[in-house]
């Protein structure tokens, strides 16, 4: 079989950090248990000679690794994962903001970008603090969305708000307001995500779908974007 394209390959860019055993994702919550519900060596048992399965077994809460935040999440009797709508999380396009080295608080002045129309697109905020990820630092003084660059979002009709940081919100501020109006809006947002410097500022169109769960509000998704 052939090597994959190299030029096909440079279209798809991962936005998505591996979720692996014992991962920290955020402080408080567990890290996920990883392991063989059945291990090859077992499989071997059961079928005949030459033929062998793994299946593997994972505890954890929603909130790991690179992750979508639905409705529910912040409101109950809203959507949950299973009734995300997928125009809104599958090929949509983006608008990458531009946002590295910037106050930790980004407000509505930074999302907006001159001549671009963000009604229905994909908006993902490029801090550059996804470099921390898996370290201590992650989790001290991470950039977040203001509560009126929230309300731009919602009043400029985005499909989609994503974020390379531990949290869209300032973690401090136990109103939670971006999660409160962002997903109030039925806008899902993804958080923990990674690569954004890889897209260009529009054009690419960005996926991140979860696994389709009932009463979840929560999930990792294999967020990608296709440029080019």
């Amino acid at each position: 079989m052939s090597s994959a394209d190299p030029a096909r390959s440079d279209r798809f860019i991962d936005l998505s950090h591996t979720v692996k055993d014992g991962l920290v994702t955020y402080p408080g919550l567990p890290a996920p248990a990883m392991c063989d519900y059945l291990s090859r060596e077992e499989s071997r048992e059961r079928y005949v000679d030459g033929v062998e399965f793994q299946i593997g077994r994972i505890d954890m809460v929603s909130n790991t690794g690179t992750y979508i935040d639905s409705p529910f999440h912040r409101y109950a009797g809203r959507k949950d994962l299973s009734q995300l709508d997928l125009e809104r999380i599958a090929d949509v396009e983006a608008v990458v903001v531009r946002a590295r080295g910037a106050d930790r608080a980004i407000d509505a002045a930074a999302l907006a970008a001159p001549g671009v129309d963000l009604a229905g697109k994909a908006v993902l905020v490029d801090t550059g603090f996804s470099q921390y990820f898996g370290t201590p630092r992650y989790f001290e003084g991470h950039p977040f969305l203001t509560e009126s660059a929230a309300r731009f979002l919602v009043d400029a009709r985005v499909a989609l708000v994503g974020i390379d940081s531990l949290n869209i919100d300032d973690v401090a501020d136990l109103r939670r307001p971006v999660h409160s109006l962002v997903l109030g809006a039925d806008i899902p947002i993804v958080e923990h995500m990674t690569g954004l410097d890889r897209l260009p500022d529009t054009g690419a169109r960005f996926f991140a779908v979860p696994v389709k769960i009932r009463g979840f509000g929560t999930f990792p998704v294999r967020a990608f974007a296709i440029a080019g």
